[in-house]
């Protein structure tokens, strides 16, 4: 069986819970695709595409809903949680994503949307990791020096800059020259190309120093605090799910916001709330 990946297999074996599918009809080795996934048609010795992971009792399973992210590839994720070994991503699947802190390279969040690759650890384990994205990357891009491009920021160099991956595909970098001291891994910036280097890689300036999306998404704030009488019943400590279904921001956006509103003395936090300060 391949894990991490799709591949075809037969259906050989129903059972109350499932449909237990092989490589072959005479292979020995088994995956369940359960009962809840096994379309109504199904016939032993046909074949069915599926994904391959583990469970989260480490069984593998087959399933024929679409991960977010297959091995040797990469996709930005959603932190969903903060373990104490790591973190929790959705990738579309029951269970989630693990990415080990060892694994990490650089400070994430819960609701921080992050580029990761899929690999098998030693215990034979699918996991999530920050690290390899700089080769994997395409050098390849449609767009010319003068453009305006969006990407998403994947990793701090203290030699070189930040990277960004623009359109979440191709190799990018503001160089240490600009000042992007501001910027988080798992922020998406608008910026223009400066230059288009020989091996394809572009250099980026950030479109008007990137605070106008912050300045953005502090106005729209300060728009939600009107439309509920001035007090937000939550702060930055609620779920990424509320705070995206109550403001339309990620939570890393929503605490900047939050940051740039209360230095400016414009909302005030206690008892679990925000107020709007009247002026």
């Amino acid at each position: 069986m391949k894990l991490g990946e799709y591949q075809e297999l037969y259906y050989r074996k129903k059972v109350n819970f499932g449909m237990y599918l092989a490589e072959s009809m005479t292979g020995e080795d088994y995956v369940l695709l359960p009962a809840r996934q096994v379309p109504a048609d199904a016939a032993i010795g046909e074949k069915i595409r599926v994904f391959i992971y583990k469970d989260s009792k480490d069984r593998l399973i087959a399933t024929i809903n679409q991960p977010k992210l297959t091995l040797g590839q990469y996709a930005p994720l959603l932190v969903r949680e903060i373990g104490k070994i790591g973190a929790f991503l959705d990738w579309g699947l029951e269970k989630d994503l693990f990415l080990p802190y060892r694994e990490m390279i650089g400070h994430v969040e819960e609701g921080d949307e992050i580029l990761v690759t899929l690999y098998i650890d030693k215990s034979n384990r699918l996991c999530a990791s920050m690290r390899g994205l700089y080769e994997l990357l395409s050098k390849d891009s449609p767009y010319k020096q003068g453009e305006l491009v969006s990407g998403r920021v994947y990793e701090f160099s203290d030699n070189f800059g930040a990277f960004v991956a623009v359109d979440d595909q191709y190799s990018a970098r503001i160089p240490n020259s600009e000042d992007h001291s501001f910027l988080r891994i798992g922020d998406v910036i608008e910026a223009k190309i400066t230059s288009v280097k020989p091996d394809g890689k572009l250099d980026l300036t950030l479109r008007e120093k990137a605070y106008v999306q912050m300045d953005s998404d502090a106005k729209k704030l300060l728009q939600i605090l009107d439309s509920y009488a001035g007090i937000l019943p939550f702060t930055e400590k609620a779920s990424p799910e509320v705070i995206r279904r109550e403001t339309g921001l990620s939570k890393a956006a929503f605490k900047r916001a939050i940051g740039r509103l209360y230095k400016e003395r414009k909302i005030t936090l206690n008892d679990g709330k925000i107020r709007k300060n009247t002026v």
